[in-house]
């Protein structure tokens, strides 16, 4: 017997509020078969012109439309709210529970039977997957693609990962105001997100390796034609989908989780990967802990040669052969038959791509590094742990004791870091603190602050540093983020002074303050929590409800869902 659709029960009734569904909706001249059992399929569009990287989704949400037409499925499109890397204050991550609220919402408050996402800039994917989680019905990602390789005087750079290089360049290689500007203008060169392994294109090799897109979505560049041909097949797709009632719940599995953790490690994945997975895995009540980002992934090689980790982009990594490669590369390592959005396994989906160069895509017998992946740290400064991601960082400084240079809050930072009294050198540890959830509010992508200019000037490029904030999946370094409980709150990191010696062990997973427990009950007794940063609104909501990032920084309110059941009509 075929599955009633969830839409039914609004266009399928012969009573008022039947009426009423159909009525208003027929002003925009559907006829009337469009309500006589057609599946209803929400396009869930993060188009936005304050969102540069999602710039073309609105061109795409109507290819996507033609598809679902094509399989005899009425496609409804809808906007949410959209989160903008790259202009948005004081950093998207605030935002990202805010966006999976409106999706939530959306979703379950209209006629759809099925889903498709169309995400692109960081906070877009995780933040749509998360709000059809709490929904659960069939849902289908289309990420928008990466930009084309940026360019500057016959070299390819990334947009994102010179973001970091800007100081460097001016300070120690003499760029002048021209040279910023010509790159400035050639290394965002056309429609799509970051072309780096940052935060962008983790998400959409997340969302590949989860088994949310069709195969090889996650690496074509948003202007090939091969991104449009993809969002038609994804439009086609999602209506069986629903006659299927291959639910998001069904695909999202433990093993599909584990499958996104090893998939992270080969590609050198952002370290944000973590705090997202977890937020999505909460949303379905799946048990995933942060140990097991080390435990699953950190035995994995890496294989991908992307900056901020290697020396390519995107666009090569595309015509490479893309993540069908990596995973059939990596099938002894994962769970094979876990289930994908084609109603095929994701060892079938992978089962003979071709790798067309093995620079950018190594072989399995020959990665690029032995074990990648990202390493959870412990210690009494980081009591629910901490990460650093070892490909992006140097490997003398994997095992480092230092003098902390405590810098209170980001404006601490601003005010002193270039001040030429400061004392400091590379073997220093630079902590930043109050960068947490709580404490910025949002945990923005500070971690890897700018080196001192006077140490720059010697040369020196990297320093270890230690926050609870994030950094950008464009950056590189050796950084040790997401430090919980934040210091913002009274974890550990609240107590560090001028001169203490703090030790990094990442072999041993240890992150350790050398300062006796009775010193540090002491600076408890005399520390004082700063005033919140808001007292009204989202923000004052999201403070008082936003969890560590050790729990994905979901808001303590949203973990779980609330299925797509609504009630209550309207009237």
């Amino acid at each position: 017997m075929e599955k009633k659709l969830r839409s039914s029960d609004w266009f399928g009734k012969s009573d008022k509020m039947g009426f009423v569904h159909r009525s208003w909706l027929r002003n925009q001249g559907y006829p009337d078969d469009y309500f006589q059992g057609k599946p209803v399929i929400g396009i869930c569009n993060t188009w936005s012109e304050l969102t540069p990287c999602n710039g073309h989704l609105r061109d795409f949400a109507e290819i996507v439309k033609r598809g679902v037409v094509e399989a005899g499925g009425f496609p409804l499109e809808f906007p949410v709210t959209s989160l903008g890397e790259t202009l948005m204050r004081p950093t998207t991550m605030l935002f990202r529970n805010l966006a999976s609220m409106d999706v939530e919402e959306t979703i379950r408050a209209n006629p759809l039977d099925g889903v498709v996402l169309l995400t692109g800039c960081d906070k877009t994917t995780p933040s749509t997957i998360m709000g059809a989680c709490s929904v659960d019905l069939p849902t289908i990602v289309v990420p928008g693609g990466p930009m084309l390789n940026g360019r500057f005087r016959g070299e390819c750079i990334g947009s994102g990962s010179f973001n970091w290089l800007i100081k460097e360049k001016q300070s120690i290689e003499q760029y002048t105001e021209d040279d910023i500007h010509e790159v400035e203008i050639g290394v965002a060169r056309s429609q799509g997100h970051c072309m780096t392994m940052g935060t962008a294109s983790t998400m959409a090799c997340m969302s590949e390796a989860l088994g949310l897109t069709l195969p090889g979505a996650a690496a074509i560049p948003a202007v090939d034609a091969r991104k449009k041909l993809m969002a038609q097949l994804s439009g086609r797709r999602i209506v069986d989908m629903v006659k299927e009632d291959l639910r998001i719940s069904t695909i999202l599995t433990k093993q599909a989780f584990e499958n996104a953790i090893i998939v992270n490690a080969a590609v050198g994945g952002s370290t944000n990967f973590v705090i997202h997975l977890l937020a999505i895995a909460g949303r379905l009540g799946i048990s995933l802990d942060l140990q097991e980002f080390d435990q699953i992934g950190s035995r994995i090689p890496l294989l991908v040669n992307l900056k901020p980790s290697g020396k390519y982009l995107m666009e090569d990594f595309y015509y490479a052969g893309g993540l069908p490669v990596v995973i059939h590369q990596l099938k002894d390592h994962l769970h094979n038959n876990t289930m994908t959005v084609n109603g095929r396994t994701i060892g079938e989906n992978n089962n003979s791509p071709v790798c067309y160069n093995t620079d950018v895509i190594a072989p399995i017998a020959q990665p690029l590094q032995d074990r990648a992946g990202i390493a959870v740290l412990k210690g009494n400064l980081c009591e629910d742990g901490a990460i650093i991601k070892p490909s992006a960082a140097t490997a003398k400084l994997m095992k480092h004791t230092g003098r902390a240079v405590v810098f209170e809050t980001m404006e601490d930072y601003h005010h002193r870091i270039d001040d030429p009294a400061l004392d400091i050198d590379e073997n220093c540890v630079i902590v930043l603190k109050g960068v947490g959830p709580v404490g910025y509010p949002g945990m923005p992508e500070v971690g890897n602050v700018d080196l001192p200019d006077k140490l720059l000037k010697r040369g020196i490029r990297d320093m270890v540093r230690i926050s609870d904030g994030r950094m950008s999946g464009t950056a590189a370094g050796t950084v040790i983020l997401h430090v919980s409980p934040e210091s913002s709150i009274g974890g550990v990191l609240a107590l560090v002074k001028d001169g203490d010696m703090i030790e990094l062990d990442v072999e041993k997973r240890k992150l350790q303050l050398i300062v006796s427990e009775t010193e540090l009950e002491k600076r408890r007794k005399e520390w004082t929590a700063p005033a919140p940063v808001a007292g009204r609104g989202y923000v004052k909501f999201y403070i008082d409800h936003v969890q560590q990032a050790h729990l994905g920084a979901d808001l303590d309110v949203l973990r779980g869902g609330s299925g797509s059941t609504v009630t209550r009509d309207l009237h």
